[in-house]
């Protein structure tokens, strides 16, 4: 297996790791619906578009996408093929490798991604924006570095689409 670990982590890491998994929960699930409540489809539609909106060409192989995407997808393809059926992406034939394949965003796609983020930001705003000061949010941001995880790209902006550079 791996490297037995020497010790156990505190009681007060403990809490913190509780406390994390469930305001992600939470917050994904309250900004879930406040997207439905909109009329829109679930975030990860939103967040598939995004990312094709963002690759050169509007165009990326479902492997890139599923690596690219924010929040965890494990049935890439199914939601691949929820947006082409609504005519939100094509899938196109690598002209390269005739085997591999590329999802491409529509016009229909880029233009409710641009519609869904005036909810999604809202609920980014209502549920942790309106709780959180700029200071805290860096604040934050520098804890979570420490965990792994990057806000230097958020901190560089939001992107013309309005959406956040991640």
């Amino acid at each position: 297996m791996g490297v037995a670990m020497k010790r156990r982590p505190s009681s007060e890491v403990t809490a913190a790791w509780i406390r994390l998994m469930r305001i992600r929960g939470r917050v994904l699930d309250a900004v879930e619906l406040d997207l439905k409540k909109a009329g829109f489809p679930p975030l990860a539609w939103y967040d598939a578009l995004l990312e094709l909106s963002r690759a050169p060409s509007g165009e990326m192989r479902p492997v890139e996408l599923e690596k690219q995407m924010l929040i965890p997808q494990y049935s890439t393809s199914r939601l691949i093929e929820r947006l082409v059926d609504e005519g939100l992406a094509v899938r196109r034939e690598c002209k390269i490798d005739k085997r591999g394949q590329f999802v491409e965003i529509t016009e229909a796609g880029r233009e409710l991604q641009k519609k869904m983020w005036s909810a999604y930001s809202a609920a980014i705003e209502k549920h942790v924006g309106s709780k959180l000061s700029d200071a805290d949010a860096v604040r934050l941001c520098g804890l979570l570095d420490r965990l792994g995880c990057s806000c230097d790209e958020a901190q560089a902006g939001v992107a013309s689409d309005g959406a956040p550079a991640r």
